[in-house]
């Protein structure tokens, strides 16, 4: 019987930060920290530079009904998002929501998913691939 090979997720492409109020979280980023501005997308997101790592800032309204209870995120780039979701719920991590596409642009296709690491805090998952 093959042994599966571990994952090893080893750089970071976002970070997520929830924040009460995404106008003045956004001014504070971007003007007091200098960070890069990159773009703005519905609803209540921000979203810097940070030395080649984004971070997305969540206002109330990106959070969604749990908005109140939000940690910040860390999402690893995975080349192939759904064989390392498998791999990694194979391991025991608890699936939080499956690789899924979150945006097309330019021929591209974000995708994301999640699993938990068992301490209440979720384990973000991205990649960027060509549009099939």
């Amino acid at each position: 019987m093959a042994m599966q090979k571990a994952v090893s997720l080893a750089k970071i492409r976002q970070i997520a930060v929830p924040v009460t109020d995404i106008v003045e979280a956004t001014r504070f980023y971007r003007d007091v920290l200098g960070m890069r501005h990159l773009f703005d997308a519905p609803p209540q997101l921000s979203f810097f530079d940070c030395g080649g790592v984004q971070l997305m800032l969540s206002g109330p309204e990106g959070g969604g009904n749990e908005a109140e209870r939000q940690r910040p995120v860390i999402y690893y780039d995975a080349v192939d998002i759904k064989q390392v979701h498998s791999a990694l719920v194979a391991a025991g991590a608890p699936t939080i929501q499956d690789p899924h596409i979150i945006a097309r642009m330019g021929g591209r296709e974000i995708w994301i998913g999640f699993v938990g690491d068992g301490q209440g805090n979720m384990v973000g998952l991205m990649s960027d691939v060509a549009a099939a």
